[in-house]
């Protein structure tokens, strides 16, 4: 893929991650609405609603066939876009990976130490990854109001970086917040998704042989205990993307899928999780563990991780700071990297049964991703200033 052509798919990802921000911020209001009103009610029986197939035993509420079918589907377009960073993109030579690289660990070790220690001795520590993940789909939005402002180079690095975050989120879901594993049922995932590499090894391109052989592989993968999302992950990792190719089938399904995934699936998401009734005193909410943790964790500890691993990096020279920007940047992009939301929320849902818990979760997360924002985009505002 030539290089006007690798900008343009950025320019083209990050204008749809923009927009599709700003549906999430909607839905995620409609949601806190209606589970606050008269509606409530009826509003979280909608989404206990069952229905599937009982021979398979997927016999499900409409909100698990979103959690754990629809997720699937936005689990496979990050990994699509994980294997073309890697393959093509920011990730593609060990120079360009470095800063992102180590400032998203930076930003995933930071905030999971800092609601470790406070939540040390607490059975909430379980939620410690919940302040580790970057809603890239937010971040962008509030640097999209900066404009040409800002250097395009820091809206690439806050991509890669949140990708980087992203993959780091699926190892830990896979690892941590797992169910009881079937061995019988893994065996026949890591079947499937053998014969998905053989398919890539020899050749098939057709986008709906993957599909069909994904579907088996989800299934598989959610029967043995694993959450299904990882499922989407492998699937994408199996799927052909050549450097240069533009017409590979991965390229066709991020193509296919993105708008659907940013428009459609991703509200869906937000509509059936971000719904709470806020019943718990202020004060409750303020001294509950698990909000503190998460806000510290969102709000401080990822900010402060990006922002040393990235000082720490580009001081050893095993960095360089992106193209015409400064530190007053990388700070800001680091705030901006405490805009949990989605992945926050998901893990949130993995982690605790409890539904006052995942309230006092939900709220942390929403007002540590408001306080981010906000002071992200005053930082780069700021930084604009100072360049002048």
């Amino acid at each position: 893929m030539k290089k006007s052509s690798i900008t343009k798919a950025i320019k083209d990802f990050v204008e749809t991650e923009q927009s599709g921000g700003i549906v999430l911020i909607c839905c995620a209001i409609i949601a806190l609405i209606f589970s606050n009103t008269s509606l409530s009610h009826s509003w979280f029986n909608f989404w206990e609603f069952e229905f599937g197939f009982t021979q398979l035993g997927l016999y499900k509420s409409l909100l698990h066939w979103v959690n754990d079918g629809l997720m699937a589907i936005f689990f496979l377009l990050v990994g699509l876009e994980i294997k073309r960073e890697i393959v093509e993109g920011e990730l593609s030579s060990v120079k360009k990976s470095m800063l992102p690289i180590f400032a998203a660990c930076g930003g995933m070790i930071a905030p999971a130490l800092i609601y470790s220690l406070i939540n040390m001795h607490a059975e909430t520590i379980k939620g410690w990854a919940i302040p580790m993940a970057t809603d890239i789909a937010f971040a962008l939005g509030v640097l999209s109001l900066l404009g040409n402002r800002i250097p395009f180079s820091i809206k690439i690095m806050l991509t890669a970086l949140a990708i980087v975050d992203d993959l780091g989120s699926i190892v830990v879901i896979g690892l941590f917040y797992s169910e009881d594993i079937s061995a019988t049922f893994l065996l026949m995932a890591a079947g499937i998704f053998g014969i998905l590499l053989l398919m890539n090894k020899f050749g098939v391109k057709s986008v709906l042989m993957y599909l069909i052989t994904g579907l088996f592989l989800w299934y598989f993968t959610l029967k043995s205990g694993i959450h299904a999302s990882i499922s989407g992950v492998l699937l994408a990792f199996s799927i052909p993307l050549g450097k240069g190719e533009t017409d590979s089938a991965a390229e066709k399904l991020i193509h296919f899928i993105h708008k659907p995934v940013s428009f459609f699936i991703m509200p869906v998401f937000a509509l059936a999780n971000t719904g709470f009734i806020i019943h718990a005193k202020l004060e409750e909410v303020a001294t509950s563990l698990v909000s503190l943790g998460v806000l510290a964790g969102l709000y401080l500890g990822k900010p402060l991780g990006i922002f040393i691993a990235s000082w720490v990096a580009i001081k050893m020279k095993w960095a360089d700071l992106p193209a015409n920007a400064g530190w007053y940047h990388l700070l800001g992009a680091g705030f901006l990297g405490g805009i949990g939301f989605t992945m926050s929320i998901f893990i949130s849902l993995l982690a605790f049964t409890d539904i006052d818990i995942q309230g006092f979760s939900k709220i942390a997360i929403l007002v540590a991703s408001l306080l981010s924002g906000l002071t992200g985009f005053l930082i780069l505002s700021r930084s604009f200033k100072k360049a002048d």
